[in-house]
């Protein structure tokens, strides 16, 4: 059995999930932390529940969805997991943070491993298996477990809403392609935990979205 934690960080609370199992190995998935007590709540979580990180997972690689991956690397030495298209696609999440407007340098830290769709990454004894849904950034994934019946999928989809399109290498007609394909494809009553806002379900968006 999986365990899905959720926090919300930084200025534009996102929301960064810690999934573990009774295993104790965990994997962090858009880890948004930017402030010292964010930080803090993250790790004293890790270490009250004495779990062991074995995967930094990045739906995509706006500026929102990797504050923290600079304090995960310095703390746990895990470097970002990402897709390929958003390395090679997106400005470094540093220029990102100035094209917002924001003053707080963002350290840039390398991916290790490129993310492609269909592979599933393992840790204790669970799986995620990866789903490309490209159109909010050129490398967008989710990662689904058809066990315990959730996906997380970052900025892809929202509760009555889709992700915005305007940002670089954005397309609405592939994102909402690549909903219909890899997200509404899904058994109705998966649980999807998307990067911003409540969590929804697979049959409430099919029939309750207005951009789908």
């Amino acid at each position: 059995m999986i365990t899905i934690k959720s926090f919300e960080f930084n200025y534009f609370q996102e929301n960064t999930f810690l999934l573990y199992d009774d295993t104790r190995e965990a994997v962090l998935i858009d880890c948004g932390c930017c402030r010292k007590e964010e930080e803090k709540e993250l790790t004293d979580f890790i270490l009250e529940n004495k779990l062991t990180l074995k995967h930094l997972l990045c739906t995509h690689l706006h500026v929102d969805h990797v504050f923290g991956n600079g304090f995960i690397y310095k703390t746990y030495g895990l470097n970002p997991e990402a897709n390929k298209q958003d390395v090679e696609k997106l400005p470094s999440p540093d220029e990102q943070a100035k094209l917002f407007g924001l003053r707080q340098q963002v350290e840039n830290v390398p991916v290790e491993k490129y993310i492609v769709g269909g592979e599933t990454i393992k840790f204790g004894t669970s799986e995620l298996q990866v789903l490309t849904v490209p159109g909010h950034s050129p490398g967008s994934v989710a990662f689904y477990n058809k066990k315990n019946g959730f996906a997380i999928v970052g900025d892809a989809l929202f509760a009555g809403s889709i992700g915005r399109t305007d940002l670089w290498g954005g397309n609405q007609e592939v994102l909402v392609a690549a909903i219909r394909d890899k997200l509404l494809s899904l058994p109705d009553e998966t649980v999807i935990y998307p990067g911003h806002g409540p969590e929804t379900r697979v049959i409430d968006e099919k029939f309750n979205n207005p951009y789908l």
